[in-house]
């Protein structure tokens, strides 16, 4: 196992073992407080272009699930086809692994699609670390090699939506008696999965389709990567949709959160170091109904901005940061949590029933 460091941009030094690819690599450096559910959080578009720490310290002793196995055309037990993430970083990796489903070892995975993995390393440090000064880049150096990283872009800038999208319309369930278009900025599997047993259709569109041309019942904003200033084009397709005289309802997650309160006029920022865990928690406005959520935004609603007829539905009781809106009078929310996370929470997954039902 080679040695490799991880170097924080502010220089911050980490050492530890490879147990992935070997190859340099640069991203911005995030954690991860989730318990369980790695193989979904690698496959969690959300995570493109970052290098993820898991905070939980033993990560690998139940394997990888096969990806071969699909329904509808979607993976069984993965967020999408492939590892999302530049690199991951754990404290201690375990070479043995047990499940009943397990098809190879995560090592394995991270060689075979050549994405590098860190083992042997600090893991409460780094995280301490970004919790203090916030998220930063960072890169991968590999002892011996004389390769260098390429310049990782800065994250902001970056599109990320257009990187992970899928590049044509995809139907699923055709021929359901109502019709949601699901746009895609980097949906997870599971949030079509969660569509389609509902006994829709779905409609899945690249991140700048304009939508609008189709015949609906009703739009669904997906979750996805990085800046949402970057998807000028979604907003705009979905100020369209708002301004249009035909009433459908709408819901957004994650991502979709994000864009729907830039359609409305609001403005969003960066947090200083994201919400990515199993046990965020959220509050119903108005209620004493409280969520615990599965969350992975770097962004969030700035709430002063939002116009009049708008609403905050849901707040996070941790920090007081915006986690839903909603329309007061018409069919138009959103959440930022994700209420379909099959491996964790699934308390408001009756959140697709409501939408469902307003089709």
């Amino acid at each position: 196992m080679r040695n490799v460091t991880l170097v924080l941009e502010d220089g911050s030094k980490f050492h530890g073992k490879s147990f992935g690819y070997e190859k340099p690599v640069q991203g911005e450096v995030v954690f991860n407080s989730a318990m369980t559910g790695y193989p979904e959080a690698l496959t969690d578009p959300v995570f493109a272009g970052q290098i993820m720490v898991m905070t939980y310290p033993q990560v690998g002793n139940y394997g990888v699930p096969s990806l071969d196995e699909k329904t509808d055309g979607l993976a069984n037990f993965t967020e999408s086809d492939r590892i999302q993430p530049a690199c991951l970083i754990v404290s201690d990796y375990s070479e043995t692994y047990c499940h009943w489903n397990a098809k190879e070892s995560l090592g394995e995975w991270l060689v075979r699609e050549q994405v590098p993995a860190i083992t042997g390393i600090d893991t409460r440090e780094i995280t301490k670390t970004l919790r203090e000064n916030g998220v930063m880049r960072g890169r991968i150096v590999f002892e011996g090699l004389a390769e260098e990283a390429e310049a990782a872009p800065v994250y902001d800038e970056v599109n990320y939506a257009a990187q992970v999208c899928c590049k044509e319309v995809i139907r699923y369930n055709e021929g359901a008696p109502k019709k949601v278009v699901a746009v895609d900025c980097g949906i997870k599997n599971n949030t079509l999965r969660s569509l389609i047993r509902r006994g829709v259709e779905v409609i899945r569109v690249p991140w700048d389709y304009d939508f609008n041309t189709l015949e609906f019942d009703g739009l669904l904003l997906g979750s996805g990567p990085g800046n949402p200033d970057t998807c000028e084009a979604t907003v705009a397709n979905i100020v369209r949709f708002l301004q249009n005289d035909k009433m459908r309802p709408c819901l957004g997650i994650g991502m979709g959160n994000l864009l729907l309160a830039k359609a409305a006029g609001a403005k969003t920022y960066k947090l200083k170091y994201g919400h990515r865990t199993h046990n965020q928690p959220v509050r119903k406005v108005g209620t004493n109904t409280c969520f615990i959520t599965t969350q992975t935004h770097g962004y969030a609603v700035d709430a002063a901005t939002l116009p009049e007829e708008w609403t905050t539905s849901y707040v996070n009781m941790n920090d007081g940061t915006n986690e839903g809106i909603s329309h007061i009078h018409k069919p138009w929310a959103a959440v930022q949590f994700q209420p379909e996370a099959c491996h964790n929470p699934v308390a408001a997954d009756p959140i697709f029933d409501e939408f469902v039902t307003l089709l």
